[in-house]
């Protein structure tokens, strides 16, 4: 592990310091591999990164993923070519060897993207993660991490080449035709009308200590009046058939529609809450207006909603600071490690309804 970890150092300090002068004296187009293999937000959040490639360099750009997530990538005009693989990179490995990439950007920088840098034995540039600073704030809330936002992270990544951030924000296209989308949705849910205002909520994430509580659900969307339209996979269904019992303006998607689809209402949406979860992100590439609710993880993580510099929507953001416990992880747990989950019941739910409702006809 130490010697592979010693070798991808080398090969991207090496890069740093001669990778521009070799991409500038080509005189066919640059091509480009970029690798990010989860998950739904980490991957939009990487967006900037392909698009300021594909415009700034006129690269040929390449992105690899795991295959659940390649429907994210596909319909991108910023990226050329997405690869994916269902269980084993070796799936996909002799295949991306033969393209003879110019560069390798790693934005996962873990045993299998170093599995892929080493197999295609072109140089490469990779995120720092800053795993010893997250432990650092995790473990003895010692805070050392830079007041940067992932993205902007992300693009130092690739700043070497006279990179600059175009402030445009993150991108999310669908995967087909958005009137397609637009069908899967009025075919699942005829009642609903993107035309007129109401509420998304995202009610899932991947870890439960990033979900707002059920009964806090319930709380927040029986204090609106708008129509609010629950979002989630099949593992919310049995919690959103939970909150919109009894509340006739509720309407609950969850575990019926597809990605884009519940993007889609995000997109049309006149207002968004979520909690830290790739929905969030998706709403920012959006531009919407937004209620974000965080409960274990922090804002110094940097993976705040990430906004185009000009015109960004308002952003509320509500958090439990102060509280010894947080951050418990840099990702989530299945249950709070306490047992209060005091992060996310001790948070003002009427100023988060009051934010919701502010502005309303």
């Amino acid at each position: 592990m130490i010697f592979l970890v010693t070798m991808i150092r080398v090969l991207d300090e090496k890069f740093l310091s001669t990778g521009f002068v070799y991409l500038a004296q080509k005189s066919n187009l640059v091509k480009i591999l970029i690798i990010r293999f989860s998950s739904i937000g980490d991957i939009v959040l990487t967006t900037p990164v392909a698009r300021i490639l594909k415009n700034q360099q006129q690269a040929e750009v390449h992105y690899l993923t795991k295959g659940r997530f390649k429907n994210l990538l596909v319909a991108n005009p910023n990226i050329d070519k997405v690869w994916s693989f269902e269980e084993k990179l070796e799936e996909v490995l002799p295949a991306l060897k033969a393209e003879k990439f110019d560069l390798i950007v790693d934005l996962h920088k873990n045993l299998r993207s170093m599995q892929v840098k080493m197999k295609l034995g072109v140089q490469s540039t990779s995120f720092d993660k800053l795993n010893f600073k997250k432990w650092l704030l995790v473990q003895l809330k010692i805070h050392r991490l830079p007041d940067k936002h992932i993205v902007d992270r992300y693009l130092e990544t690739i700043s070497h080449f006279g990179i600059q951030n175009d402030g445009k924000g993150l991108d999310y296209y669908f995967s087909k035709k958005e009137e397609a989308v637009a069908s899967e949705v009025q075919r699942a849910f005829p009642n609903i009308q993107v035309d007129k205002p109401f509420i998304a909520f995202a009610i899932g994430a991947a870890h439960q200590t990033k979900r707002v509580p059920l009964h806090r659900c319930k709380e927040i969307a029986a204090g609106l009046s708008l129509p609010v339209i629950l979002l989630g996979g099949p593992g919310e269904k049995e919690d959103g058939e939970v909150i919109a019992k009894d509340l006739p303006h509720i309407v609950n998607t969850c575990g019926h529609l597809s990605l884009d689809a519940s993007a889609f209402l995000v997109k049309h949406a006149w207002k968004v809450i979520s909690p830290d979860t790739g929905m969030m992100h998706i709403a920012a590439a959006f531009q919407k207006e937004l209620v974000s609710i965080w409960g274990n993880t922090v804002l110094e993580f940097g993976m705040t909603p990430y906004y185009a510099a000009e015109n960004p929507p308002a952003h509320a953001l509500f958090e439990m600071k102060g509280l010894s416990c947080r951050p418990c992880s840099k990702i989530g747990y299945e249950s709070c490690p306490k047992g209060h989950f005091n992060c996310m019941e001790q948070l003002p739910y009427p100023s988060i309804i009051e934010m919701l409702k502010k502005g309303a006809s």
